[in-house]
């Protein structure tokens, strides 16, 4: 496994810095649940705007510990919670989230000025990427 560098970085980029759908695997009662999730990815995180009472956020407030599947990609990491979209210290990741999410974001599904409206980081610390016929084994750690 080796770090990430510029050729994983710029690949992930590529194909992940824009609304990107990926499954998100979490753990909650001994049982595994996995669900879509509209996600934008940057700095080795994926970002998703979510429903702070969500059963997945409760399921990771207890273990935060997870999995992830996308456009030919393979993540393991941890969830955290960032808090409300609109808290100053998320001005920067909302917007663009934003603008990543500009087709859909304010059609109704989310409700802004509900507090419990947060924005789910998912911390990447190692993956399998495959692109061009090339497996990347990839450690997200700095």
């Amino acid at each position: 496994m080796e770090k990430l560098g510029r050729e994983t970085e710029s690949i992930m980029a590529e194909r992940f810095s824009k609304d990107t759908v990926i499954a998100l695997a979490t753990e909650g009662q001994g049982r595994p649940y996995v669900r879509y999730v509209n996600a934008y990815y940057e700095n080795r995180s994926f970002y998703v705007i979510t429903c702070g009472l969500s059963a997945k956020m409760r399921q990771m407030k207890e273990n935060p510990a997870v999995s992830i599947a996308g456009d030919w990609f393979t993540a393991q990491g941890k969830g955290e919670n960032l808090g409300y979209f609109h808290k100053e210290e998320n001005r920067e990741i909302a917007g663009k989230l934003e603008k990543a999410f500009s087709s859909w974001i304010h059609n109704g599904h989310n409700d802004f000025s509900d507090e419990n409206t947060c924005i789910l980081r998912l911390r990447l610390e190692e993956g399998v990427l495959f692109s061009q016929g090339t497996r990347y084994d990839i450690d997200f750690t700095e």
